[in-house]
């Protein structure tokens, strides 16, 4: 049965709801730095922690007026306050809140990916043991090359999924960090201690040095890691949208009781969660782009990033948490067809182990190049007139002057294809 996916919970994070509560947090959290520095009185922050809350209704009307979101912010909370307003928002500026903000919002967000990629692995790790022996034809440039196993194909996306989870963990480090360094950065107007006080709080990292905000490569590293993981994920859609292809039909994603394929086609049975999958992750590719060039800021601070961030972050967020839990739904329900990967094994007629006889061939002592040109004849022969290849080498008397038909028969043989599977998916972890 294909489960639908909720995206409450990474959407919350990029409601105004949760970013005005982060923003309140910090304004608070500023005062009580400030109170045990005796900056403000310690009753202040007191009164303020107990008073203090905000109305996004009331926050919008304000910014109608002022045009600027925090200083709206900071008035509506205000109202709440009374006379100890005087104190919100003491030797700040707007982007000390909201960058801060920007860093509790992506490392909760990380946590959930976090949370998917471990999810991800988890049933990759199960699918890989099940079909680990499962034998099917290798393809490279699209055409059979040699045999390897479905249960490889997926190891190979675990071990990718797991470099992945390392380079998201990397990134997350990297944005939880916050900023109260005042308008330049300088802290001329709040002590460094205040931000050491809150961003502890916050379970963030005090960014080392800024300007009037957090410099914009980190941001650029994290959007290009959830750009990585979508291509990652494009390219495990990619193998299955060609594996469900009715010419080869060795596997496909998941179709649901009622669902419908094509409007016109009744028979239709589309990879369409995968292609979605692609889709997307040309998104995640695009805000990497825009990530990237929102480094580049004049001076000590402009806003040229600010509007494009406010797209790119959520949406990037939100698109990979779907790719991801839409992925694992695949991976949960993907329908395997070991015959047909076994019909399309032999349908080369044996092809598949020209490699092998070149090998022997070489064993026995002919040049690279000479055997080379031996096994290629009679593979084009093999091609052209659709026979056996085994067959065509046995009528081939060259070849029969260094291969007999014992030989031949111990080469055509799947075994020697499959004899360090176990290595591999030991050396992968599984």
């Amino acid at each position: 049965m294909i489960q639908r996916y909720s995206l409450t919970k990474m959407s919350n994070i990029w409601q105004d709801e949760f970013k005005f509560k982060s923003m309140l947090d910090i304004e608070i959290l500023t005062l009580e730095a400030l109170a045990i520095k005796k900056s403000v009185p310690s009753a202040v922050a007191k009164r303020v922690r107990k008073k203090a809350r905000f109305n996004i209704n009331e926050i919008r009307k304000i910014e109608e007026k002022t045009q600027h979101d925090v200083v709206a912010f900071v008035a509506n909370v205000a109202q709440y306050i009374g006379p100890d307003a005087k104190y919100l928002h003491l030797g700040l500026t707007s982007s000390d809140i909201l960058d801060t903000t920007l860093g509790v919002q992506l490392s909760r967000a990380s946590d959930i990916l976090i949370e998917d990629l471990n999810n991800l692995l988890k049933i990759l790790a199960k699918k890989a043991g099940i079909y680990k022996d499962m034998v099917c034809i290798g393809r490279t440039h699209g055409v059979h090359a040699e045999p390897t196993t479905f249960g490889l194909k997926l190891a190979l996306w675990y071990d990718e999924t797991k470099r992945n989870l390392t380079r998201l963990s990397q990134a997350k480090e990297a944005v939880s960090i916050g900023k109260i360094s005042g308008a330049v950065g300088t802290f001329a107007n709040i002590d460094p201690a205040v931000e050491a006080y809150v961003c502890k709080k916050l379970g963030l990292k005090p960014a080392p040095i800024s300007t009037q905000v957090i410099q914009r490569d980190v941001y650029a590293q994290y959007m290009a890691t959830l750009a990585v993981i979508g291509s990652s994920l494009e390219k495990f859609a990619t193998e299955i949208r060609h594996l469900q292809r009715t010419e080869v039909l060795e596997a496909e994603e998941p179709f649901g009781k009622g669902q419908k394929g094509s409007s016109a086609m009744p028979h239709k049975k589309n990879p369409v969660i995968c292609e979605r999958i692609c889709g997307l992750s040309r998104i995640l590719r695009g805000n990497a782009v825009v990530a990237m060039e929102n480094v580049a800021l004049w001076h000590e601070r402009d806003i040229s990033h600010s509007s494009a961030e406010r797209v790119i972050m959520p949406d990037s967020t939100m698109a990979l948490d779907y790719m991801l839990n839409k992925f694992i739904e695949v991976i949960n329900g993907l329908v395997v067809y070991p015959e047909n990967m076994l019909a399309n094994l032999v349908k080369t007629k044996g092809l598949i182990f020209s490699q092998r006889v070149l090998l022997e061939l070489m064993n026995k002592g002919l040049p690279r190049m000479e055997a080379y040109d031996l096994v290629q004849r009679s593979a084009m022969k093999s091609w052209k007139y659709n026979l056996e290849f085994k067959e065509v080498l046995l009528e081939d008397t060259q070849v029969l002057r260094h291969l007999n038909k014992k030989e031949l028969d111990n080469i055509f043989k799947l075994d020697y294809y499959l004899r360090n599977v176990n290595k591999i998916f030991t050396r992968v972890g599984l």
